[in-house]
């Protein structure tokens, strides 16, 4: 009997219809529920999927659970119910408690949605966080600056990356952010100087790391967003010990199972590492094609093999850095896309126009290039990033 992999927004992002090909490849049968028609859909998802389901809207959790009933009775019971995306976390385990479906459940949600409560599995983790609670008022705010002093982070305590995240470095910064604050829960914490590291990789269904790599990014989203800054992050070869003590530490403290992880950490001026916040997905943008590059693999062929399967055999050996290098089309620089790609053609592995969802935080367009020196990445970076002359 084929396993039913029922995928929700299969179109998003564009480049995932590979995992849901690899499915299919799997010997599973790839069900979409999407709100774009199915005479929209790009040839190479339409080609991807078993079958396609349209709902209107998306957040009507009342459609999702006809669509899921449809492909019941033609297909049988559902075995996996995933998107991959952080922002349908909450409708994938309602979902899952609704028809028995293996995965996070609606109960366990909150640790890997609120970042409040992240704070709490990262302390179990034994790993250090920045100082900071839920603020409901002005006057609460003032209590953690006493505590902490300014700077202060506030982001949502539920979000997806960057969106309506502040800096606040003075009373005055406070009361304007309170002033204009959007009505949802605001984590507020003390600010972390340091450089943001990542730790990313696939969980097998024991929580062992089946594939396991990490990052160091030029700047934090949150920078890159609010200052429409372009940004680069480099893939390590060799992972420091302390960073993979407590990732490995982390995934146990999350019960990560199944699943892809992007945990970031700030790596501060003496070397340790405070919390910033988990991701149960693949990292953003085109990460998951960084992994390939990094070791020569196909992540999206062994993520299908662990949820059709149960298992997936991955040897694998970080050969190259690979990085990942924006541009803004409001940013001169010295040197024209040709002259990037007659000087370093022979290291470009992918050049991508960033769809307009994407560009705050990825860039207009991103350059993807891999080295086995890290020298070499560092100089190509600089090249693609060089100012040009004023005037």
């Amino acid at each position: 009997m084929n396993r039913n992999i029922v995928v929700l927004s299969p179109h998003f992002p564009p480049h995932y219809h590979r995992f849901w090909a690899q499915v299919r490849q799997a010997g599973a049968n790839a069900l979409g529920i999407g709100d774009q028609p199915a005479d929209a859909l790009p040839h190479e998802l339409r080609s991807a999927l078993t079958e396609y389901y349209f709902v209107a809207d998306m957040r009507d959790y009342d459609a999702l659970v006809r669509a899921c009933g449809h492909f019941t009775h033609r297909y049988g019971k559902i075995d996996r119910f995933d998107s991959l995306n952080e922002y349908w976390l909450g409708a994938e385990a309602r979902i899952r408690d609704d028809f028995n479906i293996p995965g996070v459940r609606t109960a366990d949600i909150d640790v890997i949605r609120r970042k409040s409560k992240m704070k709490e599995r990262f302390r179990q983790a034994g790993v250090t966080v920045a100082r900071g609670r839920v603020v409901q008022t002005p006057a609460d705010a003032r209590a953690l600056a006493a505590e902490t002093g300014y700077p202060l982070i506030a982001k949502p305590d539920i979000g997806v990356g960057a969106l309506d995240t502040f800096r606040i470095d003075s009373e005055a910064d406070l009361e304007a952010f309170f002033s204009a604050k959007p009505p949802v829960d605001y984590l507020m914490e003390e600010f972390i100087a340091g450089t943001i590291h990542s730790f990313d990789g696939l969980a097998d269904a024991a929580g062992n790391p089946l594939f396991l790599t990490g990052h160091v990014f030029s700047q934090g989203i949150m920078e890159t967003v609010n200052e429409a800054r372009h940004i680069h992050y480099t893939s390590m070869r060799e992972i420091p010990a302390e960073l993979e003590r407590i990732g490995r530490s982390c995934l146990k403290s999350f019960e990560v199972r199944e699943r892809f992880f992007h945990i970031e950490f700030f790596r501060t001026a003496t070397g340790g590492y405070v919390a910033l916040e988990v991701n149960m997905r693949p990292p953003g943008g085109y990460t998951t094609d960084m992994f390939n590059y990094t070791a020569d693999i196909d992540i999206y062929r062994a993520w299908a093999e662990l949820v059709v399967h149960g298992r997936a055999d991955l040897d694998y050996r970080r050969a190259y850095h690979c990085c990942y290098a924006s541009r803004k089309h409001t940013t001169r620089y010295a040197h024209s896309h040709e002259e990037i790609l007659g000087r370093y053609g022979r290291l470009m592995l992918q050049v991508e126009s960033v769809p307009g969802v994407f560009s705050s935080a990825l860039g207009d367009i991103g350059y993807i290039f891999r080295s086995p020196e890290l020298e070499q990445i560092d100089e190509v970076v600089r090249f693609i990033h060089a100012p040009a002359p004023p005037g």
